[in-house]
């Protein structure tokens, strides 16, 4: 049964995971940058490698958040779509849960959308 406080969590699950890509996004850019500038200086081999491991770490991220913010949102909608049919329609709750899912679907578009 699917409950207001339910899609409170949820809706906050959806924006904290586009935080968290957003985040890796940003930090793949700095990492990028960084180890470009390392290859431009002649940094130790070592010290290059390693921060190659970094940016590929911080890249294998942006996947993952990816699945898991697809899954959040559809997990978010079939909430949405319970809460519609126990005729609960209106509330600041639905619209936010409801501009939520509108902006992820419009931020990163999926096959279903």
């Amino acid at each position: 049964m699917a409950t207001i406080r339910n899609l409170k969590i949820k809706t906050s699950t959806c924006k904290r995971i586009v935080k968290e890509l957003h985040s890796y996004e940003k930090e793949v850019e700095r990492e990028a940058a960084k180890t470009a500038d390392m290859k431009d200086k002649g940094a130790d081999p070592y010290d290059l490698k390693q921060q190659e491991n970094v940016l590929g770490e911080s890249r294998m991220m942006i996947p993952d958040c990816h699945k898991r913010l697809e899954a959040a949102v559809s997990d978010l909608k079939s909430t949405l779509a319970e809460l519609e049919e126990t005729d609960e329609k209106e509330g600041p709750e639905i619209e936010d849960a409801k501009k939520t899912v509108a902006d992820v679907e419009k931020q990163f578009p999926t096959e279903e959308a």
